[in-house]
Formats: C-alpha cells, sequence, structure tokens
C-alpha cells in the first residue's frame, strides 16, 4: 500500500506505524545477517547529523593569569609559559640600561677605592715601627707624652708672664726682669752664654771612619726633638745655624775639623734624651750598623761652656729702636 508522506495518520493507525522495539528481529530478515539495533543506528547516524564540534578551549581564566603566575601541571598553556617568562626577564637585564646618575656613582666609588688602597699601601710599607717590639713602642709613647708635656708647661710659663706683666703694679721694672730673664735664655740657645744642668754624655767611636756628616746631624736632630737645650760637641758649640761637612778622617763642625771619638755633652731630661737615641731604627742602631759604637751616660751635671761670637746683623735692626 502506498503511503503519502504528506498525509497524517489516522489516530488509530498510529499503533500500526510505530517502529518495532530494539532486540527483535525484523520481520523477513535474511537468516545469518546480524541484528542491529537503534542505538548503534543512532550512532553511526551522529556523525552525518553536522559538521564535528569544536576540541575544548582552555578556560578563560587560564588566559586572563598573572605573567609571573607559575601554571599547574595539567594546565595546557603551561609547556610555553615558561620560556616566555624566561625571555621576558633575559630582555629586561640585557642590554643593561645604565643612567648618568650610576655612571657618576659608580665613577666616585672607583675614586674613593683608588684612595684608600693607596693610603693603606703607603702606610704600610712606610712604617718605620712596624716591625718594633711592645716595649720600644711603649717607650716612644712616653717620649711623646713628655714632648706634649714639657709643651704645655711651656704654655702655662708664658702665660704666667703676660698676667704678672699685666697686673703688676711697677709694669715697667716687670718688663725689664722679664726681658733680661729672656736674654739669658736666647743667649743659651745661641750659644753666647754658658749653660750647666742635668743631661747626657754621648760617645760615638768610629773605629774604621764610616761615620759620615750624616749621621752626626742626624743625632743632633733628635736630639733637639728630645728637648735638648744646649749641645756641644768636641769643643764646638752645636747651634740652629751649624753644619756639617765631610766624614772619616776630614769631619768638620762649623768649619771647625773634629775627630773620633766624638763626644757630646747635651743638657736637659735625661729620661727624655736617653730613649730618644735607643728607638727602633733610631741613631745607636744606625750607628752599629756602620761598625761603630755609640754610648750614652746620664749625669746630674752637664756644663756647656763652648761659646760663639755673638755676630751683629749687617741690615736688621729692631723696629723699637
Amino acid at each position: 500500500m502506498s503511503v503519502n508522506p504528506n498525509e497524517k495518520p489516522e489516530p488509530g493507525d498510529e499503533r500500526a506505524e510505530r517502529p518495532e522495539p530494539a532486540g527483535k528481529p525484523v520481520a523477513g530478515a535474511a537468516p545469518g545477517v546480524p541484528e542491529v539495533s537503534e542505538a548503534s543506528e543512532a550512532s553511526e547516524a551522529r556523525p552525518a547529523a553536522g559538521p564535528a564540534e569544536p576540541e575544548a578551549r582552555p578556560s578563560e581564566g587560564a588566559e586572563s593569569a598573572p605573567e609571573g603566575a607559575v601554571p599547574s601541571p595539567g594546565a595546557g598553556a603551561g609547556a610555553g609559559a615558561a620560556p616566555d617568562g624566561r625571555r621576558r626577564l633575559a630582555d629586561a637585564l640585557w642590554p643593561p640600561r645604565i643612567t648618568r646618575a650610576q655612571l657618576i656613582v659608580a665613577l666616585l666609588l672607583a675614586c674613593l677605592g683608588f684612595g684608600l688602597a693607596i693610603q693603606v699601601s703607603s702606610t704600610s710599607e712606610g712604617s718605620a715601627l712596624r716591625g718594633a717590639r711592645q716595649e720600644d713602642l711603649v717607650r716612644i709613647l712616653d717620649e711623646l707624652d713628655d714632648r706634649t708635656q714639657r709643651l704645655e708647661d711651656e704654655k702655662t710659663r708664658l702665660e704666667k708672664q703676660r698676667t704678672e706683666l699685666e697686673s703688676s703694679s711697677d709694669q715697667a721694672e716687670e718688663a725689664r726682669r722679664q726681658t733680661a730673664e729672656k736674654e739669658r735664655q736666647l743667649g743659651i740657645l745661641a750659644g753666647t752664654v754658658a749653660a750647666e744642668g742635668p743631661g747626657i754624655t754621648l760617645t760615638v767611636s768610629d773605629p774604621v771612619g764610616a761615620v759620615e756628616s750624616d749621621m752626626l746631624l742626624d743625632a743632633i736632630q733628635e736630639l733637639r726633638a728630645a728637648g735638648a737645650e744646649a749641645i756641644q760637641v768636641d769643643g764646638v758649640r752645636v747651634v740652629a745655624n751649624s753644619y756639617f761637612t765631610g766624614g772619616g778622617d776630614d769631619m768638620r763642625i762649623d768649619g771647625t775639623q773634629v775627630t773620633a771619638p766624638y763626644v757630646f755633652k747635651v743638657i736637659g731630661k735625661p729620661e727624655d734624651l736617653e730613649p730618644a737615641l735607643n728607638i727602633p731604627g733610631g741613631v745607636v742602631q744606625t750607628l752599629e750598623k756602620e761598625q761603630a759604637t755609640a754610648t750614652v751616660e746620664r749625669s746630674a751635671k752637664i756644663v756647656v761652656d763652648a761659646l760663639r761670637p755673638a755676630k751683629r746683623p749687617d741690615y736688621a735692626r729692631s723696629s723699637s729702636s
């Protein structure tokens, strides 16, 4: 019987037109043909229904993740995120972006380090007391303390003189007294007046003639620095403008020849004068290296009686006259 596809079936005919349930053999099917269920037919017919659905896209949360976030092991985009982060870090660090302020700071630090290195090197290499013993360092420190005390005493004395001069009822007489005292002191320093007092006697023996004039001059300078007030060498008064020449058998002081052994008579504080000559690298050690010997003797009374003629200046005159 022919069926019109546009014609709706009658209500009573719905039952006749309903398909057979799955699992039942179709009437008239050939034996040996496998039965086909409706589920398998539906699965076979589904691909033909339309185009294949696209694969699931990564969630929008993964796309909007922060730049430095570490992707989870299961995320699909985790494999490409790590190289991108390293690449961005490398781009940020290289090439370096150096500003003018950074260059100025680096230059200043380099100059500061160079200066400190030079200072440390010069201090460590030029120190003459680097290998000194502890007792020698203590003695040198005591000598410096004594020298400082002498300067303080001199300052106190001058302030006292000024006070006496200002408060004296007869200022003219006080001025004359202080002038006479100052003249006596300057005469001792100039070598025009004899002097006596405590001090030391330094004897330098030179059996091989190796002592030079600069060695004796170094001894004079060390004694002056230690507070020597009057010095005499072999009958020659040593003053501020004295000079040493020659050496060996032709040693001269201010043009006067002196011979070994050289005897120094020095007035000053013996506790300061003797250590000044015996410091490490000082006068005594220097002379011993030249096969000369130096002996120091303390004395409660040293007489310095060698005098120098008072020389009148040719051009200078007192401004008060």
